[in-house]
């Protein structure tokens, strides 16, 4: 993606929250005096992660270092939560709103090799979703604010959890009792992005598309088989109301100023596909037709196994349907509407409106994160935090084999979820 295009997306395509930054207050020049005082450290805390990196439900080596690093600047710290989860818990000098701040701390199993010089010393294990990144992120914004203390009134926690690339780490710490521990009134959290570097965006309510899969079940002689597959493939496929060549289906185009997700006219809304070839299961004279599922609204995919049962039984195989059903569901992040753009208003307003970018539509595919699972206790925010430089050829594009950090991302994370978190508190 070349420079120019960037330039486009900057000045063409934002649309912002905020107003032009004013004078900064005294405290969120310490925040950045601070992060300043200790970016050198965070990098190479990321580096010994990126280093020393641990899949899902094997974070020991890696919990340990955040924990130790928690006690170092004088937090309460619990640990073994939901496996290898962390907490670290900063009371302010008074007392007030209590919030948190999640991070995940798992790597992925990768034999694809790295880009860096800090490469992997654990074998067909990689960082390759930027949760080093992540972790550093929150261990940077606790040292800065625990050096803000006595400024702070209400009690931050820093959750750092285990297994979110299994989707396990979020329920695991929840069921082992995480919210008797503590007891935020909002909580936040963030992801790497292929946006530049000095970039943050969110929006309120859905972030990922809708994901599910339909089972078409029916009884079925062999004579008719194959007329009755083919049937119900172009069914389901005429709900799919996105055309094959369209720009939808190039995920760089969601970051595209005239059709992306920075448009309030983005084509990243309002749909419905089909992600993949259709999985044909034959049984005992049974044969089941699946298809994965993805929309931008919870509503159509409730109308759509309504709609699909129904034309069937006007159908002439009506007779031989057993069941219409759906057999996945991936629970997704849903930002509070109202914590969203406040939260976003406040890096606005500190950081200039330039640096805050008010998303649209929802990112279709595979995506999810499961935040989700702590948004469905308490409101929550989850933004995308840009970690790309195009003129260094770094694009920061979770799950690929160039995925790489521009490492300046750690200090904007730090400085811009800081000063939020002061904010929240303030509110």
């Amino acid at each position: 993606m070349s420079a120019l295009f960037f330039l486009q997306f900057l000045f063409q395509g934002l649309f912002v929250f905020g107003q032009e930054a004013s004078t900064v207050p005294s405290i969120h020049q310490l925040i950045q005096s601070q992060t300043d005082d200790i970016f050198d450290s965070l990098v190479k805390i990321r580096r010994d992660l990126h280093k020393h990196p641990e899949v899902s439900e094997q974070e020991e080596k890696t919990s340990k270092k955040i924990q130790e690093y928690l006690l170092s600047l004088g937090l309460e710290v619990k640990t073994n939560i939901g496996g290898y989860g962390v907490v670290g818990i900063l009371k302010g000098a008074k007392e007030g709103k209590r919030i948190a701040w999640r991070a995940d701390i798992d790597a992925m199993p990768s034999d694809v090799p790295d880009v860096v010089d800090f490469k992997s010393e654990n074998k067909g294990v990689r960082h390759i979703c930027g949760h080093d990144v992540h972790t550093t992120i929150g261990m940077g914004i606790a040292n800065v604010l625990a050096s803000q203390k006595e400024n702070l009134q209400g009690t931050i926690y820093f959750v750092f959890q285990p297994a979110e690339e299994n989707y396990k780490g979020a329920r695991a710490m929840i069921n082992d009792g995480l919210f008797d521990l503590i007891q935020p009134e909002e909580i936040y959290a963030l992801h790497i992005s292929p946006l530049p570097t000095g970039l943050i965006a969110t929006k309120p309510g859905p972030l990922y598309a809708y994901l599910n899969r339909i089972d078409i079940k029916y009884k079925i002689s062999d004579k008719d088989k194959d007329t009755l597959i083919n049937y119900t493939k172009n069914l389901l496929s005429s709900y799919q109301n996105v055309e094959k060549d369209s720009k939808f289906w190039d995920v760089k185009n969601t970051l595209d100023p005239k059709v992306g997700l920075a448009n309030p006219n983005t084509i990243f809304k309002n749909y419905l596909t089909l992600l993949q070839d259709f999985s044909i299961q034959e049984s005992e004279g049974e044969v089941t037709i699946s298809s994965l599922i993805n929309s931008s609204d919870q509503q159509q995919l409730n109308a759509l196994i309504k709609d699909v049962e129904a034309e069937i039984r006007t159908s002439r195989y009506a007779e031989d349907l057993l069941s219409v059903a759906y057999s996945y569901e991936k629970d997704i992040l849903f930002n509070d509407e109202k914590l969203a753009p406040e939260a976003l208003n406040h890096i606005a307003n500190i950081y200039g409106a330039e640096t805050a970018v008010l998303l649209h539509g929802v990112t279709p595919g595979y995506f999810g994160d499961d935040f989700a699972y702590f948004q469905e206790k308490l409101p929550g925010v989850y933004f995308f935090l840009g970690g790309s430089n195009y003129e260094n050829g770094i694009i920061s594009m979770p799950h690929t084999p160039n995925f790489a950090v521009d490492e300046e991302c750690i200090r904007t994370g730090v400085n811009y979820f800081s000063s939020m978190m002061v904010e929240r508190l303030n509110d």
